[in-house]
C-alpha cells in the first residue's frame, strides 16, 4: 500500500488536465459575456487635418469616448442635451437634415463636457443641401484672397459654395462618427428605445445604451509644430504625428514627345504646349466615404473624354507647328491646389518631367494656353473666366457658339468674364506665380448642393448606368449625325458627350488653326463606362480593358479618390488614371493584329500591352506618366508655414478606430458594485487570517505509515 504524499502525488496529472479543461471553458464563457456585453457598430470616423495655422476635424479622447445614446428628432433633442442632460456625457444621433453649422457648434461650444461624441446616421430623406465645405474653398490660396473682392464666406451669393457650412474647417474635440448602413443604425435606434428613451429626467437611475468611439488623433496644434515633434520624437523612436497630405498627378500628352540623351535634356522654347487640365480629388468629412460625383469626377470625365476624341482625330500632327496638348489631372487640389503648386514649382525648377522619361523639361514659357477645366453641375451652361486680357479668349467662346449651332449640343455660353476673383481652381496656382499667364477657366454656376460630402453620388448626379459595354464598342467615337437611343437626351451621359464635343472640337480648332471637318463626336458609352468605373464599381469593363488581359479583378468598390498621405504606390484612383490615359489616348502600332504580347514587350516603354475592348490585347505607344502632388512647402526646411505661399496641409496619425455600443450602469449601481466588491474583499481578507491561524488544526495531516 502506498503513503499519502505518493498518492497526492500520482493524482497531479488529473488536476492540472482539470485545470486546463477549466481555463478553456472559462475563457470560452468569458469570450461569450464579452459578445453579450457589446455590439460592434460599422462605420467611417472624422479624422483630423492640420496646415500651417490651425488644426481641422475630430479626435476622441486617448483611451476613447463613451457617451449615452440619444436620438435626435429635432432641435428640441438637442436643446435637452445642452441644457438638462440629466446623465450625460451624451452622444446625440443625428440625422443629415440636422447636422448643421449652427446645431453641430452649440453641441460643441455650449455642449461643453456634456457631450462626449456625435454619430451621424445615414438618413437623407428630409435632405435639402449638405455640404461641410467652406463657402469659399480653398479660400486663401486664390489669386486675390482677402481682398474685397474676392469670395465671400459671409455674402452666400458671392460664394463658390453658397450651401457650404464649413463644418470640415473647425476643430471638434470629441469623435464624430458616419454610420451608413441601415442595419447598424436599426440597432442604435432599437437599444436607445429599449434603454433610453422613457422618464428621460430620471435616466441618470438606471443602465443607459452607450457607445464607445476610438478615434484618438496624434497631432495637434498645427503642421509645423506637429511634424517638429515627429523630428524630435524620431531621432529616439520612430514614432510619427502626422503626414503631409500627398499624391500623384497623372499627365499625357496628344503627340509623343521627341526623346533625347539625358546629358542633353534641356528646356526648348521652340516646343509649344497647350495644358488642359482637371483635378482628379475629391474630399469630404469622412474617412474612405465619398465620390465627388458633380464636385470633380465631372470635369474628370469631360476631359478624359476630349483627351480619347483628339487622340482619335488627331493621331499626328496635320502640320509640324502645331502644338502639343498636355493633357493634365491635378491630384490634392481639394486641400490649397497641391498639385497645381507643385506642378508650377516644377516647372520652374527645369524638373518637369522627371528625367526618367527621357525628354527635355518644360517651364511656363513653353505653355501657350491653359485651358482648365471647373465644375460642371449645369453642362448645358458654361461660363468662361480670365484673369488677364487674351486674344485667344474671344476665338474660344466663337468656335463654342459655332460648334454648338451646328451640331446642336444644347450648350450655350455666356459672354467671357474678365476677373481675378476666379473659382476654386488650379489656374489659381499658376497666376499667383505670373499674373499674365494665359489662363482660360470653362466652367459652369455654382449648382451642386451636396459639394464636397458624403451624398455628392450617383444619385446627385442622377446617374444610371447603362451598361450597353457588350453590344457597343465604347473606345469608338459616334456619329453626331445619327440619334443616339440607348441614353435619354437630358441623361448625364449626353450632356457630357456634348460638353466633351464641343471642347473636344474647339481644341481641334486651337491646335490646327483649322476647323473640324468631320462628323464624330465624343461616346456617351465610354462616358457612361467612365462614371460606372468610378462611381459605383472598379470591377467595370472599361477597367478590365485598360490593364493586361491576366490582370486580376478588382473589388467591385468606387476607387477612393482622396488624396491621402505618403505610400510607395500610387492610389487608387492615379492609378487607374495613368492606365485609362495609356489605353484610351496611346496610338495602336500599324498592323497591330500581327503584334504579339512578347512582341510589345520587346519594344519597352513607352509601348504598353492592354487587354482592349476585346480582351485579346493590343500594343499602343503610350504618352502618360506621373508627377510629384506634393506641397513644395515640405521640400523647404526653412519655409515659413504662416506665408500661405504653398498649401501646408497634413493629416494625423491614428492608431485604432473603432466604435461599438454596450449598457452603461447607472452611477449607483457602479457604486453598489464598487462597495459590494470592497466589502467582500475585506471579508476575504477575515476569512484567509482565520483560516491561516488554525491552519494546523483545519490542515493537520497523519503521519505516513510505516511498514513493519
Amino acid at each position: 500500500m502506498g503513503s499519502p504524499q505518493v498518492t497526492n502525488l500520482r493524482q497531479w496529472p488529473t488536476l492540472l488536465l482539470l485545470l486546463v479543461i477549466a481555463a478553456s471553458v472559462q475563457n470560452a464563457d468569458s469570450q461569450r459575456i464579452k459578445d453579450n456585453m457589446y455590439a460592434s457598430i460599422s462605420g467611417a470616423h472624422c479624422f483630423r487635418r492640420l496646415n500651417g495655422t490651425h488644426v481641422t476635424g475630430c479626435s476622441s479622447r486617448q483611451g476613447g469616448s463613451i457617451g449615452v445614446l440619444h436620438l435626435v428628432r429635432s432641435v428640441a433633442d438637442i436643446d435637452f442635451v445642452v441644457e438638462q442632460h440629466p446623465a450625460g456625457p451624451y452622444a446625440p444621433v443625428i440625422p443629415p437634415h440636422l447636422f448643421t453649422r449652427e446645431n453641430i457648434l452649440r453641441l460643441r461650444d455650449q455642449g461643453g463636457e456634456h457631450v462626449s461624441a456625435v454619430v451621424l446616421i445615414n438618413n437623407a430623406s428630409e435632405l435639402v443641401q449638405y455640404s461641410q465645405e467652406s463657402r469659399c474653398p480653398n479660400q486663401f490660396s486664390g489669386l486675390i484672397s482677402g481682398t474685397p473682392d474676392s469670395c465671400s464666406v459671409e455674402r452666400p451669393e458671392r460664394s463658390w459654395n453658397p450651401w457650404g457650412t464649413g463644418l470640415l474647417l473647425e476643430d471638434f474635440p470629441f469623435p464624430i462618427y458616419y454610420v451608413p448602413h441601415p442595419e447598424e443604425i436599426q440597432k442604435m435606434v432599437d437599444c436607445f428605445a429599449k434603454f433610453n428613451n422613457f422618464d428621460l429626467e430620471n435616466q441618470h437611475r438606471r443602465s443607459l445604451c452607450s457607445i464607445e468611439i476610438k478615434s484618438f488623433m496624434s497631432a495637434a496644434v498645427d503642421s509645423r509644430v506637429c511634424l517638429a515633434r515627429s523630428i524630435f520624437f524620431n531621432s529616439l523612436n520612430p514614432v510619427k504625428f502626422c503626414d503631409p497630405l500627398q499624391g500623384k498627378n497623372v499627365f499625357a500628352t496628344l503627340f509623343p514627345r521627341v526623346q533625347v540623351k539625358l546629358e542633353d535634356r534641356k528646356v526648348d522654347l521652340n516646343e509649344r504646349i497647350i495644358l488642359v487640365s482637371s483635378r482628379m480629388d475629391t474630399t469630404t468629412m469622412f474617412d474612405g466615404v465619398g465620390v465627388g460625383a458633380m464636385d470633380s469626377l465631372v470635369p474628370f470625365a469631360v476631359l478624359v473624354s476630349v483627351s480619347h476624341f483628339l487622340a482619335k482625330i488627331l493621331p499626328k500632327r496635320l502640320q509640324d507647328d502645331n502644338p502639343n496638348v498636355l493633357f493634365m489631372f491635378f491630384n490634392g487640389e481639394s486641400y490649397d491646389y497641391i498639385g497645381s503648386q507643385r506642378f508650377v514649382y516644377d516647372l520652374q525648377k527645369g524638373a518637369f518631367p522627371t528625367k526618367g522619361g527621357l525628354t527635355n523639361p518644360l517651364s511656363l514659357d513653353n505653355i501657350d494656353l491653359m485651358i482648365d477645366l471647373g465644375t460642371f453641375d449645369d453642362p448645358n451652361n458654361l461660363r468662361i473666366y480670365h484673369a488677364s486680357e487674351l486674344a485667344t479668349v474671344p476665338q474660344i467662346a466663337q468656335a463654342i457658339d459655332q460648334i454648338n449651332r451646328k451640331w446642336n449640343l444644347n450648350v450655350t455660353a455666356e459672354a467671357p468674364i474678365l476677373t481675378k476673383n476666379l473659382p476654386p481652381v488650379s489656374s489659381n496656382s499658376f497666376l499667383r506665380e505670373n499674373a499674365s499667364f494665359p489662363s482660360v477657366v470653362v466652367t459652369s454656376a455654382p449648382g451642386n448642393r451636396y459639394y464636397h460630402s458624403i451624398y455628392d453620388d450617383s444619385e446627385n448626379l442622377k446617374f444610371v448606368y447603362g451598361n450597353h459595354s457588350r453590344t457597343r464598342d465604347f473606345t469608338e467615337l459616334e456619329n453626331l449625325q445619327q440619334t443616339i437611343v440607348d441614353f435619354p437626351t437630358n441623361s448625364i451621359q449626353m450632356r457630357l458627350r456634348n460638353v466633351s464635343t464641343l471642347l473636344g472640337m474647339t481644341l481641334y480648332e486651337l491646335v490646327t488653326k483649322t476647323a473640324y471637318p468631320g462628323t464624330l463626336g465624343t461616346s456617351p458609352y465610354l462616358i457612361d463606362e467612365f462614371l460606372y468605373c468610378f462611381l459605383q464599381s472598379a470591377d467595370c469593363p472599361l477597367f478590365m480593358a485598360a490593364v493586361k488581359p491576366d490582370f486580376p479583378r478588382p473589388f467591385p468598390i468606387s476607387p477612393q479618390r482622396y488624396i491621402s498621405v505618403h505610400s510607395t504606390l500610387p492610389s487608387e484612383a492615379s492609378s487607374w488614371t495613368i492606365r485609362l490615359l495609356g489605353f484610351l489616348i496611346g496610338q495602336p502600332l500599324p498592323n497591330d493584329t500581327n503584334t504579339s504580347r512578347a512582341d510589345c514587350q520587346a519594344l519597352h516603354l513607352p509601348y504598353n500591352w492592354f487587354a482592349g475592348y476585346s480582351g485579346h490585347g493590343e500594343c499602343r505607344l503610350t504618352t502618360q506618366n506621373f508627377s510629384q502632388a506634393s506641397s513644395p512647402a515640405f521640400l523647404d526646411d526653412d519655409y515659413d508655414f504662416r506665408s500661405g505661399r504653398y498649401s501646408t496641409w497634413t493629416e494625423s496619425t491614428w492608431r485604432e478606430m473603432s466604435a461599438r455600443i454596450f449598457l452603461q450602469p447607472a452611477a449607483s449601481h457602479e457604486t453598489l458594485t464598487l462597495s459590494i466588491g470592497f466589502v467582500v474583499m475585506l471579508l476575504s481578507f477575515v476569512l484567509v487570517f482565520l483560516i491561516n491561524s488554525r491552519s494546523e488544526v483545519l490542515f493537520n495531516q497523519c503521519g505516513a505509515s510505516t511498514v513493519p
